[in-house]
């Protein structure tokens, strides 16, 4: 008597859409049985905006505006958005070393779905509490004085970016968390680079005032470029704040989404390899 045959996936775009969808689902019903996550993860931002706000504004000069911490808390706004999403790829990371460990993934490869789908139902999961964090956020930013200063179409071009970013960092997690063993590992793994990364930026403060090197690599760095972006979109670049001669700088809206669209390119691809030979 012949075994039965082992269902294969239909294969194609339309089944890896259904498939992604599915997982994204599932890890988005994980997130809400344990709301503990999500509130915690709302804590940290919240305590960098009120402390940046009240501890810096009014101490940090910015060109064109002097120490006026109304200034500064506008331009601060851009930098704390970026790294609220990018510090999203802690917790890709962790989840799906979680995963691994557990033998879910070993689970999910009985199922007849397409191979990248665990992966991209878990960045979009990501992605969706990605951008409640960042409603949050902006509201407690509203009660701390930040404003926009441009119309409705270009402030949700300016959070479109930033969501594009964060998404973007997960796919780095992503592989991240199929490269460790443990999800502490992951954890540790998916912020220790991150620091650096957004430290050396125009986050916190503005790149002209920094040595030259350090200047050139911050105003190359792609988190920069979506930092600026989302200041030029929302209107809290102060006036007469001198523009770098760097072209992200320039053009910090292409270059914000040429720099997300390679990142996600690069990292879905090396992410999606390793999760074929470590599933294989």
């Amino acid at each position: 008597m012949l075994a039965p045959a082992t269902p294969r996936a239909k294969g194609g775009f339309g089944q890896a859409v259904s498939d992604s969808l599915v997982m994204a689902q599932r890890n988005l019903i994980r997130m809400l049985r344990i709301p503990e996550v999500v509130i915690f993860g709302l804590i940290q931002p919240i305590m960098f905006v009120v402390l940046f706000s009240y501890v810096f504004g009014g101490s940090i000069e910015l060109p064109g505006a002097g120490t006026d911490a109304d200034a500064y808390r506008e331009f601060l706004m851009g930098g704390i958005f970026a790294q609220t999403v990018t510090f999203a790829t802690a917790g890709a990371g962790a989840g799906i070393a979680e995963d691994m460990d557990k033998g879910l993934i070993d689970r999910f490869r009985s199922l007849p779905m397409t191979r990248g789908a665990v992966l991209t139902g878990r960045t979009l999961a990501d992605l969706v509490q990605t951008a409640l964090t960042l409603v949050v956020l902006a509201l407690v930013a509203l009660l701390v004085g930040w404003r926009t200063h441009e119309n409705l179409l270009k402030v949700l071009g300016g959070f479109g970016l930033l969501l594009l970013l964060g998404y973007a960092f997960t796919w780095i997690g992503a592989l991240i968390g199929l490269s460790v063993r443990s999800p502490e590992a992951a954890t540790s793994g998916g912020l220790v680079w991150l620091f650096p990364l957004t430290f050396l930026s125009n986050a916190f403060v503005p790149s002209q005032n920094m040595p030259s090197a350090l200047r050139h690599v911050a105003e190359w760095n792609p988190f920069s470029a979506t930092v600026q972006a989302s200041r030029e979109l929302f209107g809290n670049i102060p006036p007469g704040y001198p523009t770098a001669d760097a072209w992200p700088m320039q053009h910090p809206v292409l270059a914000s989404l040429l720099w997300s669209i390679v990142i996600i390119a690069v990292f879905r691809t090396l992410a999606v390899r390793r999760y074929k030979s470590a599933t294989g």
